[in-house]
C-alpha cells in the first residue's frame, strides 16, 4: 500500500512499527511471566503457558501487518498447506537473512505450534528478553565443548540429559522446534573460509538437531524442511526487506519423515548414530543446495 514511498521513508516505518509492537506487547508478557514464576500451580502454568504463546502470536500477526503496509514484494510459496498446528515437528531452514526469521514467522504462525528456538543456557540471564523466552517455554540447553569434555570427562552424556528435561514439557502438547542448521546467515565470506561444498549452503551443524531427536523420543517424527531463495540477492541485509528492496521471494516447505532409529540416542556418545545422523543430513543438505539451484535458475 505504501510501496509509492521511497525505500529509507518505508524503511523507517516498517521500523517503527516493529518497535512499536515489541513495546506494545512485551509488558504484558513480562506480566505473564512473572505470574508463573510467583504462582508455580500447574494447572495455572498452562494457562500461562497458553497466554504466553497468544502475546506472541499476537506480536507476528501485527508484525504481518507492517510487512503487507510496506512491502512490494512478491511471494512465492509451495507446501504451506500440508502443515498442521496440532502435530509436533522439527523445523529447519537454510539461512541468508535476520528477515528469514521474520519470514518464517509470517508464513508458519498459527499454521503449526509456535516456532521454539533452543538456546544456550546462559542466555536466560539476557535482561527482559531472557524472561520473555522463559514465558514462552524456549528450552535453554547446557552444552559443553570438546575440550572442556576432555578437561573433565565426568561431564559426558549431561548435556544430552539436560536437553532431555528441557523437552519434556512438550511431551503432552504439540510444538515445532527450530534450529537453523548452518548456525550463522550465509555470505560469500563464510562460504569460502568454510570451503562449503555447497554452491548456495554453508557446511550443515547436525549436532543440534541431533541433540533434539535424540531428546524427545517418539515426539517428534516429522521434519519440516524449509528452503528460502531470494532471487537476485545472495544475502539481503534486514534493511534490505524493512525497506522494501527485495523484490521477490521464493519459499519451498518439505515434509520429510524422522528415522525412527534415531530416537532415544545420545549423539554425543552413540558414534554409530553420530555417523548415521550425519550422512542423513549431508544428504538433506544436497537436496536443498539443488533445489536453491533450480530456484535461482528459473529467475535467471
Amino acid at each position: 500500500m505504501l510501496s509509492f514511498l521511497p525505500p529509507v521513508i518505508r524503511g523507517c516505518i516498517a521500523g517503527s512499527l516493529l518497535v512499536i509492537n515489541t513495546l506494545l506487547l512485551a509488558p504484558f508478557l513480562m506480566l505473564v511471566s512473572l505470574l508463573r514464576f510467583l504462582l508455580p500451580v500447574r494447572s495455572w502454568q498452562s494457562g500461562f503457558t497458553a497466554a504466553a504463546i497468544a502475546i506472541a502470536e499476537l506480536w507476528i500477526s501485527l508484525n504481518a501487518v507492517w510487512m503487507r503496509l510496506t512491502q512490494n514484494m512478491q511471494w512465492d510459496v509451495e507446501g504451506i498447506e500440508q502443515l498442521d498446528k496440532d502435530q509436533w515437528y522439527l523445523v529447519t531452514s537454510n539461512h541468508q537473512s535476520w528477515a528469514d526469521i521474520f519470514i518464517l514467522q509470517y508464513l508458519l504462525n498459527r499454521k503449526i505450534p509456535m516456532l521454539k528456538f533452543f538456546l544456550k543456557q546462559e542466555l536466560i540471564w539476557v535482561p527482559v528478553i531472557g524472561l520473555c523466552w522463559w514465558a514462552l517455554d524456549f528450552p535453554f540447553m547446557k552444552r559443553y565443548s570438546k575440550e572442556y569434555l576432555e578437561k573433565h570427562p565426568e561431564k559426558r552424556g549431561q548435556d544430552f540429559e539436560s536437553t532431555r528435561r528441557a523437552c519434556e514439557k512438550f511431551e503432552h502438547l504439540p510444538v515445532a522446534v527450530f534450529n537453523f542448521l548452518e548456525g550463522t546467515r550465509f555470505t560469500p565470506v563464510k562460504h569460502e573460509a568454510q570451503q562449503s561444498p555447497y554452491k548456495w549452503l554453508l557446511k550443515p551443524k547436525a549436532g543440534g538437531i541431533a541433540f533434539v531427536i535424540g531428546a524427545m523420543g517418539n515426539s517428534i517424527n516429522t521434519l519440516v524442511d524449509i528452503t528460502i531463495a531470494y532471487p537476485g540477492h545472495t544475502q539481503p541485509s534486514f534493511s534490505d526487506f524493512l525497506c522494501g528492496r527485495v523484490s521477490k521471494l521464493q519459499v519451498r516447505v518439505q515434509k520429510k519423515p524422522i528415522p525412527a532409529e534415531f530416537m532415544n540416542r545420545s549423539y554425543g556418545e552413540d558414534e554409530s548414530f553420530r555417523y548415521e545422523f550425519q550422512q542423513w543430513v549431508t544428504e538433506l543438505w544436497q537436496d536443498k543446495d539443488a533445489l536453491m539451484e533450480q530456484l535461482h535458475q528459473q529467475q535467471a
